[in-house]
């Protein structure tokens, strides 16, 4: 029994030594601060390392072993903490500027609220405004899902409605520096910082609609005018926070949906681990499960109507963008617009 015991307790930690081995072997190749040769070589090593002590942990040097590569990893966590995220880089232009706000009673000013006039991918017009709303007029409440890798993931873009047709979405993305490319792998090793993006739904919808392609949905949430509110000054608290104390985005800690289910529950929605949470394609589906859609109807009618790729083609990214896009999907808030 004594040697049964034995054998299992090193399968766990051979289990438990492999898992961590891997990481940070994944870490060294993706941050050491040196030549790619060398962070090659010293993952590599670490790997062998680690492959090692697995081996030494089903011979009598099994303590030794895992003390020694104890200690060699909390090597590895110390240079870890150590990794912060830089707050001034060559950003690629969309994600320069990351949105701050300040609130007067009712009225929410928001400073660099991105409205980029998009001709293609590579030509487009910047601005960035000013904007000031009236937190009373606050109304609706959608979820954008753009499907950019099949049907599994999305990005998530969550976009207020006010009275008059006003609409202003809000999308967490990766800040890359200019020549950049989204690397959902090396974003789980603090490869960039979060950026919290406000904008024009014609700008940061319609930049993945008309100009990339992508298989854009959107599906009007049951939320009531001060839910709605309690939501968007939540993502404001986060902006202004990110502006002064940048943080890493990570593709399952720390993304445009875990941020966005972070927010929900600092004001007081209760949201259950889900699968979907992390296999994000499937969101729509877990908000119909939670009561969050109009559940009068089925989810496979709220999947078809949710297509906006067409109507979005045919505004043209015109002014009248947020109004086309909505044309026929149906709402649980009946004075939606």
């Amino acid at each position: 029994m004594r040697r049964i015991a034995r054998i299992s307790l090193a399968i766990i930690l051979s289990l438990a030594v492999a898992i961590l081995t891997v990481w940070a072997g994944l870490a060294m190749w993706y941050r050491l601060p040196v030549a790619e040769l060398v962070r090659a070589v010293a993952g590599l090593l670490f790997i062998l390392f680690g492959l090692a002590t697995v081996v030494a942990l089903f011979s009598r040097f099994r303590i030794r072993a895992f003390v020694l590569f104890a200690a060699a990893f909390a090597v590895v966590l110390v240079w870890w903490s150590t990794i912060r995220p830089f707050d001034h880089a060559d950003w690629a232009p969309e994600v320069a500027r990351q949105v701050t706000g300040t609130r007067d009673g009712t009225l929410l000013t928001l400073t660099d609220v991105r409205d980029f006039e998009w001709r293609s991918a590579t030509d487009f017009t910047e601005r960035w405004t000013t904007r000031t709303y009236d937190l009373s007029t606050l109304q609706t409440v959608d979820l954008f899902m753009s499907y950019w890798s099949g049907t599994k993931i999305a990005h998530v873009i969550i976009s207020f409605g006010f009275a008059g047709g006003d609409y202003l979405a809000w999308s967490i993305e990766v800040r890359r520096q200019g020549g950049g490319k989204f690397s959902p792998m090396a974003d789980l090793f603090k490869s960039n910082p979060l950026v919290i993006i406000a904008a024009d739904e014609r700008d940061v919808v319609g930049v993945r609609s008309n100009v990339r392609g992508e298989d854009v949905q959107i599906y009007r949430l049951k939320a009531s005018p001060e839910a709605a509110r309690a939501l968007l000054l939540e993502y404001v608290l986060d902006a202004n926070a990110l502006s002064t104390t940048p943080e890493f985005y990570n593709s399952i800690t720390t993304n445009c949906t875990t941020t966005i289910v972070k927010m929900m529950r600092a004001v007081g929605d209760v949201v259950p681990l889900d699968w979907r949470l992390i296999v994000n394609g499937y969101l729509p589906e877990y908000a119909y499960a939670r009561g969050a859609l109009d559940v009068s109807l089925p989810m496979s009618v709220l999947r078809e109507a949710a297509h906006i790729d067409g109507r979005a083609r045919e505004s043209g990214l015109s002014p009248d963008f947020s109004r086309l896009i909505r044309v026929g999907v149906p709402s649980p808030i009946p004075n939606a617009h």
